[in-house]
């Protein structure tokens, strides 16, 4: 559950530790691992607004969190304007690093996606990209096991 919290594993280091490491159930493994990448997930959607208004007071946090909403909506408005929270879910699905609920609650706070809809878009990408990594992670110890 630790190591799904932690920003870099997330459930996608998470799982893999689960199964391989301490021989877990699979299906502990997932839910402990979803259990775990959700518990920062409410403290960030509510929180990162907050801190970055008080952070924007000072001149170099300004200019970071200018650069960041510029950058990220010329890149991505198009897509999160078009599939809005649906594209928030399958950004947070694919189980590839840089793309977990850490950072869908980043791209939920830069898009100006509300709580109420960020939430379950977040849960819902966690929770599919939480079978992708338990079928590959499983699939590749059953492979590894007959050779």
């Amino acid at each position: 559950m630790i190591i799904g919290a932690l920003p870099v594993f997330e459930l996608r280091g998470a799982i893999p530790i689960a199964l391989g490491v301490y021989g877990m159930h699979p299906v502990s493994a997932f839910i402990f691992a979803v259990m775990g990448n959700m518990l920062p997930v409410i403290p960030l959607l509510l929180f990162l607004d907050p801190v970055s208004t008080y952070l924007r007071r000072y001149a170099i946090f300004e200019k970071f969190f200018s650069w960041l909403f510029g950058r990220t909506q010329r890149n991505h408005s198009e897509r999160f304007e078009k599939y809005g929270t649906l594209a928030l879910t399958l950004f947070v699905a694919v189980p590839l690093p840089v793309t977990g609920a850490w950072t869908g609650c980043a791209a939920a706070f830069v898009f100006g996606i509300k709580f109420r809809h960020s939430l379950p878009a977040i849960f819902s990408g966690v929770l599919i990209a939480g079978l992708i990594v338990s079928v590959v992670t499983l699939a590749g110890m059953g492979l590894l096991a007959i050779i």
